[in-house]
């Protein structure tokens, strides 16, 4: 589920999703709006891929956990170190 495996494909994996997810976040953004341009950016990858919104969900979470991204005052912002 987080990594991939047989069963899971890249593209499928919580850290997959995760990766894409991060190169959306350039600047800050709210969730919905990086839901949008998140399955705009899956349309123009691969049709076959489709990615529910619970596991988008699931990723923010993983980058949140991994300090990836905070959320503040409604905003969804990357972590530079």
């Amino acid at each position: 589920m987080i990594l991939p495996t047989k069963r899971i494909s890249e593209g499928r994996s919580l850290i997959g999703i995760g990766s894409d997810v991060l190169s959306l976040l350039e600047d800050p953004k709210t969730v919905s709006r990086l839901w949008d341009e998140f399955q705009q950016m899956s349309k123009m990858k691969t049709a076959s891929l489709h990615v529910t919104y619970d596991w988008f969900v699931l990723a923010l979470d993983l980058l949140y956990m991994l300090n990836a991204v905070s959320f503040h005052m409604g905003l969804v912002k990357r972590i530079e170190t």
